[in-house]
């Protein structure tokens, strides 16, 4: 993955804050731990919606399946999908 397929992933996540109702915030970046756990995974972003009821409506919007479709399944062999309330 070069870096500017990074950066227009990047630019898609951060747009859909702008396009999907409920979302708090998206924050995204590199792998740099030093641990050395990272089972393979080199990025990864976090999406913090306001409720569940929110999340729940993102993973059918439009908007997010394109981004997904686009911009996130080309570029990747598997995901980690890790969901929790705080």
């Amino acid at each position: 993955v070069t870096n500017a397929q990074l950066e227009t992933l990047s630019d898609a996540l951060m747009g859909m804050a702008d396009e999907i109702p409920g979302i708090e915030s998206i924050t995204a970046g590199t792998n740099n731990s030093p641990e050395g756990k990272s089972q393979g995974y080199a990025y990864g972003f976090i999406v913090r919606f306001t409720d569940e009821a929110a999340r729940d409506a993102y993973l059918p919007h439009p908007f997010h399946r394109q981004v997904a479709g686009e911009h996130i399944r080309p570029l990747v062999e598997d995901v980690l999908v890790f969901d929790y309330s705080a």
